[in-house]
């Protein structure tokens, strides 16, 4: 359920019971192919909602989880991800008050953020449907966001309770670079003005009933 969501980020439940929420997920890679993850996670426009919520047991049938179990999870996370071989400098951080969690860390290669999302479903953090082959490289070359499967089956078979969750919600890609971008193969990626940055910006619903797709294939100068 909500298979888009979990994809980035499914140790954070509490996101899933407000429609009104972003995900913004940033890479930035060096010429050498080093670089930087983070994945921000906002509900901020719903904290008074959320904060309602929060004191309740249950709601639409489901428990509803607390603070310490949520930040089990992400301590969780960021427990996996400081294992995984070629990931260094795991930073989280969450803000109860707002509603904003984010998880920062560095690789040496973009495929290492590949095996930590592995790691994370092995460990259950993950479901196991989720695609985690996400990125790949050819050094100085091209850089590809790799396609996902459709998950508009899941999505159709949804309660209306479960999908009003997604009316609202947005999602963010920004993916930067220190060589400039000859061509892509996605023109909903925004290029930058100096050629070096490209923004992907779009309801989450976009993506699950297929009216944009996330793949993209960067070639560089």
């Amino acid at each position: 359920m909500k298979i888009i969501l979990r994809r980035l980020m499914l140790f954070l439940p509490l996101l899933l019971l407000t429609s009104c929420f972003d995900i913004i997920d940033k890479v930035n890679v060096k010429t050498d192919g080093t670089g930087e993850y983070t994945v921000i996670l906002n509900a901020s426009k719903s904290k008074t909602r959320l904060a309602s919520i929060s004191k309740m047991e249950t709601i639409n049938g489901k428990k509803v989880p607390k603070k310490p179990k949520i930040e089990s999870k992400i301590n969780e996370a960021s427990r996996i991800f400081k294992a995984t071989p070629g990931i260094s400098n795991v930073k989280t951080s969450v803000d109860f008050d707002n509603y904003i969690i984010k998880l920062s860390c560095n690789f040496k290669k973009i495929e290492n953020i590949n095996a930590g999302l592995e790691q994370l479903k092995a460990k259950n953090i993950l479901g196991k449907m989720i695609p985690t082959q996400i990125y790949s490289q050819n050094l100085g070359k091209s850089f590809t966001r790799n396609k996902i499967n459709t998950f508009k089956t899941d999505y159709d078979k949804m309660s209306t309770a479960d999908k009003e969750v997604f009316n609202n919600a947005k999602y963010t890609s920004v993916l930067q670079f220190e060589n400039a971008i000859k061509s892509q193969t996605n023109s909903s990626y925004l290029l930058s003005s100096n050629k070096k940055a490209l923004k992907l910006e779009a309801n989450v619903l976009d993506f699950i009933l297929q009216k944009k797709q996330i793949q993209n294939t960067i070639l560089f100068q």
